[in-house]
């Protein structure tokens, strides 16, 4: 197991500093994502005022999510198209500063 690194992550326009073993990285930074997503969506939906109702309320999005398998397909295919385009970006980034 490695060191433990710190990665910042932007959840509803906040920075937050966190700490996970590098081989987690990339599920914190996708659990991040969703989490900000989530609580974009109830922000925008006018109904939940106020940062911590509208944690609260992800939180039990996501716990129910999780309880019943109801996580959307169509999101988890678009996280994954989001991961793939991340790595060919990265891989063009390596092959380009290889061939310099």
């Amino acid at each position: 197991m490695s060191q433990p690194l710190t990665v910042t992550l932007h959840i509803l326009d906040k920075e937050y500093r966190v700490s996970c073993p590098a081989e987690e990285r990339s599920n914190l930074e996708q659990a991040a994502r969703h989490l900000d997503t989530t609580m974009r969506d109830i922000r925008n939906s006018g109904k939940v005022i106020g940062v911590e109702r509208i944690a609260v309320m992800a939180a039990l999005n996501i716990s129910h999510e999780m309880l019943t398998g109801s996580h959307d397909q169509s999101g988890a295919l678009n996280e994954q198209q989001a991961q793939i385009s991340d790595l060919v970006k990265r891989l063009d980034q390596a092959l380009e500063n290889h061939q310099s």
